[in-house]
This record gives C-alpha cells, structure tokens and sequence, in this order.
C-alpha cells in the first residue's frame, strides 16, 4: 500500500493512494479520512474491484479513479467530483444526491439507480435497467448522459430526472436494440438519439419530437458530454433526437385502488 501526500499549498491538498490490494472497506476509510482531513484532490491507482468508492461522501473533493471500480461507486454521494479512466461496474451512483462521475470507458447494469440529484457521464455503453427508480427531490433533478447505447429496461419506473443517450458507438444508421424502454415510467423525460421503434417502447411511454426547450436542454447536456471527452459537439447535435414521456404519473394505480 502506498499513499503520498503533495505539500504543496494548503489550498490544494492532493493525496495519490496505490490500491493494490487494499481490501475495500480499508480503502473507502482512509477516502473518508483524506476528506474530513480537507484533502482536495485524490488520486486512486490500481484499482481492482473495490466496491462502494466515494460512498457517502459529502466535500466537493475531486477523486480520480485509474482502473475498475466494484459495484456501488458514488451511492449517497452529495457532492464530490468523480472521474473513473477505465469501466464501471454495476450500480454507479446508486441514489446518488449530488456531485458529477465521469466514466471514460463503459458502465454495467443498474448505473444511476435511484439517482436524486446530480450528473453521470458515460462515455461509451451502459447495461441493463439504467436510469431505473431516479427521482426528483425537491430542487434536484438528476442526470445522465449516455455517449453509446443501452440494454433493455431503459428508464424503467423512472419517476423523475433527465435520461440522455446518444448512440455513438452504433454503426450509422443502426437503431438501438433495447427493449422495454420506460417500462413503468411515470415521470421525468428521456431523449434518444437515433432510431427506436414503437415495439421497443414500454406500454406506458409515448414518443414525441423535441421542442425548442428540448433543443436548449440538448445542446447543454451534449455540450457537457463533449468537453468532458474531447468530442465536437456538432455532429452530435445535427443526427435525430427522440423525446420519451409518460402517458400517466400512475401507471399502476388500478393495481393498488378501484378504478
């Protein structure tokens, strides 16, 4: 185990850990030793696998991750700064309140479960059940952008938030192939660019054209996605971008009340 700590100034206390290994329960209490500590970049080499990395987290630190991180990376997390060079397993930013991840590579299923608040770029793919239970809470809205495509259950039971994918990895022309898009959906709004079919859809979404507020939205996420990634955001922004919305902020209420 190796963890060096710059002296440079005080107001920007770096701390670089080797995590090779670092059982994972030891390395996320050192993480949360070096933040109460006022450590205002961390850098985390060789990682293996570790789960729950920035959990809890609650300081705008900035954490950079080199390697594979375990399930979990970021859950509760209200406020760091996350970027991971390399994929991302399951679960990422799971019930996430605040702060921003940035994956350079791909993520598996489940990533942004339960998302509150916040922001997830992805760079590449995304697994199963993405976007899945994200809310709204109060004043937060959470986001993720998708630079590749997704596996089925696309925003399932999405009750809030902005879900953007943007198709890159597709051969052109290439539709999406998940299924079961907004299945369960019942509130926030999903946009898709490429080709979907109706037959993809959940029962309880709708497909619409994006309106001028929907382009300004676009052009600010994909923006982002871009500088995060050194892409040009042009190219992006001229293909063909769908919007998905609820039919109903109740989908299932007829299971649970009388009609």
């Amino acid at each position: 185990m190796t963890m060096t700590i710059d002296p440079a100034a005080e107001t920007h206390h770096t701390l670089t850990i080797d995590a090779e290994g670092i059982y994972y329960k030891e390395l996320n209490a050192m993480l949360r030793q070096a933040v109460a500590d006022g450590v205002q970049r961390i850098d985390i080499l060789n990682v293996t696998g570790q789960r729950y990395i920035g959990t809890d987290l609650d300081r705008p630190v900035e954490i950079h991750v080199h390697g594979t991180p375990g399930n979990d990376l970021g859950a509760f997390m209200n406020g760091p700064r996350v970027h991971i060079y390399g994929n991302a397993q399951d679960a990422t930013g799971n019930t996430m309140n605040e702060g921003e991840i940035v994956i350079h590579g791909n993520a598996g299923d489940i990533t942004g479960y339960s998302m509150r608040g916040g922001k997830l770029f992805v760079r590449g793919n995304v697994g199963y059940r993405v976007g899945i239970h994200m809310k709204e809470y109060k004043e937060k809205k959470p986001i993720v952008v998708i630079g590749g495509t997704a596996q089925p259950f696309l925003g399932e039971y999405m009750a809030g938030g902005v879900l953007l994918v943007l198709g890159l990895t597709l051969p052109e022309g290439a539709p999406h192939k998940a299924n079961f898009i907004g299945t369960g959906m019942h509130a926030g709004v999903m946009y898709i660019r490429g080709t979907v079919e109706k037959h993809q859809l959940g029962k309880e979404v709708s497909i619409l054209e994006p309106d001028d507020q929907d382009r300004i939205l676009l052009r600010k996420l994909v923006a982002e996605y871009c500088a995060h990634f050194q892409k040009d955001p042009e190219p992006i922004l001229s293909g063909h971008f769908i919007k998905v919305l609820p039919l109903s902020k109740r989908p299932y209420g007829n299971l649970y009340t009388p009609a």
